[in-house]
């Protein structure tokens, strides 16, 4: 994951000083890479002792050694999508031109960052329980629901159980009565959403197995779930961010889906073809 990607998952869980210096450099990272840590400090009202901590606390040694490795990763990142700052908000004085871009380079980031961190061993594991499991029960809200409904859709395509919810009482209700031979799947960006925590730990004192799919680094949610399938992506004030991020969760459930379908390859290119086949007869030019 990147600097800034591993920034952004970290952010909530800084103490306010630490906070400060991770939001200004998520901002403004080519401007931070002009300053001295005095400069950073005062900028951030906080103490230099505070950046060498937020330093260590993603993998360097001091100030110097992160801004060497942010350089490097803001000329690839310019090689590849061109001269601007990943993660800017897409302001009223920029173009649609230059919007679509913005949106376009979170997009991508997001999936490439996610798919470099993937666990293809938990994904192996998952994909085994809901090939076999008795029911799956979906639920994310808000920017988070997209991907539960569009893993509800693929799942029923190939014969398998899945309960899709965006209330979360209805989601509660049936947490509390699933069982071991069921799976319970919670989206959640930020990980501290308090209704699709709230979902997880229900299924989870049900006995089914619980998985988060959340882009924070150790957020609420996870204590509640046997998997976690991290996201990687960087949010922004407009929202460009939350568009990433139901890219970067619908790109999980596509591992999740092939890894799912795989396990019985006949068996599922059979149940596309006939769902196909049963709905084509609704359509208009037939």
């Amino acid at each position: 994951m990147s600097i800034q990607t591993s920034i952004q998952a970290k952010l909530e869980s800084y103490p306010p000083s630490m906070q400060r210096v991770a939001s200004a450099i998520l901002a403004h990272p080519h401007t931070v890479l002009q300053s001295t840590i005095s400069e950073l400090a005062r900028e951030c009202s906080t103490s230099e002792t505070s950046v060498v901590r937020f330093c260590r606390s993603i993998g360097f040694s001091g100030f110097a050694p992160f801004k060497l490795e942010l350089a490097a990763e803001l000329a690839t990142e310019t090689a590849q999508f061109g001269p601007s700052e990943h993660g800017a908000d897409i302001s009223a004085e920029d173009s649609l031109a230059e919007a679509v871009v913005k949106v376009a380079r979170s997009e991508v980031l997001g999936i490439q960052e996610t798919m470099a961190q993937l666990d293809i061993d938990a994904i192996e594991r998952i994909a085994d329980r809901i090939r076999s499991c008795g029911k799956v029960l979906l639920f994310g809200v808000g920017a988070s629901g997209a991907a539960p409904r569009d893993f509800a859709q693929k799942l029923l395509r190939i014969g398998v159980t899945a309960l899709d919810f965006t209330d979360a009482h209805d989601a509660l209700v049936s947490a509390a009565l699933l069982g071991q031979d069921d799976v319970a799947v919670v989206f959640s960006h930020s990980g501290t959403t308090r209704e699709a925590v709230a979902v997880l730990r229900a299924a989870r004192n049900a006995g089914a197995l619980t998985i988060a799919v959340t882009n924070a680094a150790d957020p609420p949610l996870a204590a509640h779930a046997e998997e976690v399938l991290p996201t990687a992506v960087r949010e922004t004030t407009f929202r460009s961010g939350a568009m990433a991020s139901r890219i970067a969760q619908l790109t999980v459930v596509d591992y999740l889906f092939v890894g799912i379908a795989r396990k019985d390859f006949d068996a599922t290119v059979e149940a596309l073809r006939t769902t196909y086949d049963t709905v084509s007869a609704l359509r208009d030019d037939r």
